[in-house]
């Protein structure tokens, strides 16, 4: 009799799986149906700092480069996000400039900054992430020293 049970449990587990509108979600993780990883989240994506702005010279190329991530709503980084990733002074202490890409397609849900330069001298500057559909970020300040 326990051998007819555990058949008629497999048989009636994969005809649950077949008529589950999730089935391509259900993983080994004891049956639980997870979206992620690829925007299938429900709630909006986020945009994250992942590599912080660090201090500066006036003029010169901010290092290393300053990346942001686009997370889905359940945490995983959003690799199928294809709308670009704007960035710009958030805080500006002094009313510096900054030259450099200012929007970037995120590969891998990672969005690499490189170029960036900010062009006065002031303490408590912050850079502000944004891209339609996701909530924005704003970076940790950071100090631009004279040259």
């Amino acid at each position: 009799m326990g051998m007819k049970a555990s058949l008629a449990m497999v048989m009636l587990t994969a005809l649950a799986t077949l008529g589950c509108p999730y089935s391509d979600l259900i993983t080994s993780n004891g049956g639980l149906a997870i979206a992620g990883g690829g925007g299938s989240g429900t709630g909006p994506d986020a945009l994250r700092f992942n590599v912080q702005p660090s201090n500066a010279v006036a003029g010169n190329i901010i290092t290393p480069a300053i990346q942001v991530t686009v997370f889905d709503s359940l945490g995983l980084p959003d690799s199928a996000f294809a709308s670009s990733i704007s960035i710009a002074i958030g805080a500006n202490p002094v009313g510096g400039n900054l030259p450099g890409t200012l929007s970037v397609t995120p590969v891998n849900a990672i969005a690499s900054f490189g170029d960036l330069v900010i062009s006065a001298s002031g303490a408590g500057y912050t850079l502000a992430a944004s891209a339609p559909g996701a909530t924005g970020a704003t970076s940790a300040s950071f100090t631009i020293t004279a040259q």
